[in-house]
């Protein structure tokens, strides 16, 4: 998934971090392969390498962590090169057009990093294409493998079971609200339920009668990770695998419930986003009209940003998981992030297997938490415990879902299939019924494409 974030865990306060990242400049040495199950280097899989003197390995990044938690990095290589004796050229990257980046640097056979940062919907289908190194043997050697967050952990494993890129980090959805505007309306705690959410934007709706472009809850009409957490909360799914083919999941009475609550929402209680997404909804929000919206955790910042957004509502805001059918029970967030891989092609597989063992092991991660959501469950109330808002995103991790695994996935999205079923649904030109029929054929069509 691509993301336009500076840390995700940080929301209300920006952390200055004072240590800069490392990025060595690369060795002249040329480089030997160290990374084959031939070489047992370090590791008790006979994967990893801890052979590394006198060698440099590229490690491509995205700047994300660049800006918002270098001193994470720069651990990670420095204990890194005590281990292994090698050094670490950290290359940044940009998200946009990185895919395009990749898929020509993976197309040679020169210059090609030893390890890569991935969104995890973009993970399948580089998989698919045996893009990356089978780390399988070696998942017991990744500290907190058995505690994983799922939507990560499921995203770099092939359909045959094949651990093939590993957790990074995480951004979960919550519900960031008015404060103020909910007081005045009479409501003083957050909701427990869908129920009692609804019945709480009834009075914070009626409250605000007055004002015509006001939204009780803005939900765009292509936001389809919002619709389709409902899906899932209802008990239903995107598609399933059945006989080696996919079947659409959205006609099922579970994923109809999800969208019928799904677009009471959009309807109801939202003004004036039935056609759009969700890319600027934090900025729509900090024009004053609206007191919810369901986003990524880190949005929070961007609602109340000096230079776009409105920081006199800072004290005003406040978050929630988006709650479930019943208390106790939270609608399942899409579990956005990345995962770190070993290309296939890289010449030092087992120093770039070793590196991310460091990056990700529990001394590494605790420091990330400070920052983001960590990948693993274990390491969540670390992560919580670094601000108030922090709570509600964490929370919200621990009961998540992703989209099918399958290479095809980047079609569906990039062909925009669950958008528009959700915006017919939203503007009321199709029933929930017919627009999740056609949205099941496109999906089973797109999944089921070969070549």
């Amino acid at each position: 998934m691509r993301r336009r974030i500076v840390a995700l865990g940080v929301l209300a306060v920006a952390v200055a971090v004072t240590a800069s990242a490392c990025s060595s400049s690369k060795s002249s040495d040329k480089k030997t392969d160290s990374g084959s199950a031939a070489n047992p280097g370090g590791g008790g899989s006979g994967l990893l390498s801890t052979s590394g003197a006198g060698k440099t390995i590229d490690v491509w990044l995205q700047s994300d962590a660049q800006k918002g938690w270098p001193a994470v990095v720069d651990q990670a290589n420095q204990r890194f090169e005590q281990a292994t004796g090698a050094k670490v050229n950290v290359q940044w990257q940009q998200w946009e057009n990185y895919t395009g980046k990749l898929d020509s640097t993976f197309a040679g056979s020169s210059g090609i990093p030893d390890v890569v940062e991935l969104g995890n919907t973009q993970t399948a289908s580089y998989i698919a294409g045996g893009a990356f190194a089978d780390l399988s043997s070696a998942k017991n050697e990744f500290e907190n493998s058995g505690t994983w967050l799922k939507g990560l952990a499921d995203s770099g494993t092939s359909p045959d079971g094949k651990l093939q890129a590993i957790p990074y980090y995480a951004g979960s959805r919550v519900v960031i609200y008015r404060k103020d505007l909910w007081t005045k309306a009479g409501v003083t705690t957050a909701p427990t339920t869908l129920d009692e959410l609804f019945s709480d934007l009834d009075k914070v709706k009626a409250a605000n009668s007055k004002d015509p472009n006001f939204s009780s809850f803005y939900m765009p009409g292509k936001n389809w990770y919002a619709g389709m957490s409902f899906v899932y909360g209802a008990g239903g799914t995107i598609a399933t695998q059945q006989g080696g083919k996919w079947q659409g999941g959205l006609s099922t009475p579970q994923a109809q419930q999800g969208l019928q609550q799904w677009q009471r929402l959009a309807t109801d209680y939202s003004v004036g986003g039935a056609t759009k997404d969700e890319a600027d909804q934090d900025g729509i929000m900090a024009q004053g009209h609206v007191s919810a919206i369901l986003g990524n955790g880190w949005e929070l910042g961007s609602v109340i940003d000096k230079k776009t957004g409105n920081p006199a509502l800072a004290p005003k805001l406040a978050t929630f998981p988006l709650p479930g059918s019943a208390a106790g029970k939270y609608t399942p967030s899409f579990l956005g992030g990345s995962d770190l891989a070993v290309p296939d092609k890289s010449s030092d597989k087992g120093l770039g297997a070793e590196w991310i063992k460091i990056y990700t092991d529990t001394v590494s991660q605790t420091a990330l938490a400070k920052f983001a959501i960590p990948n693993t469950t274990s390491l969540l109330s670390v992560y919580e415990a670094q601000a108030q808002a922090n709570k509600s995103t964490g929370e919200a991790a621990k009961d998540t879902w992703f989209v099918p695994n399958t290479p095809n996935w980047a079609n569906v999205e990039s062909n925009n299939v669950l958008q528009n079923a959700l915006e017919s649904i939203a503007t009321k030109k199709s029933s929930v019924a017919d627009a999740a029929k056609s949205a099941d054929e496109q999906v089973a069509k797109t999944l089921n494409a070969s070549g």
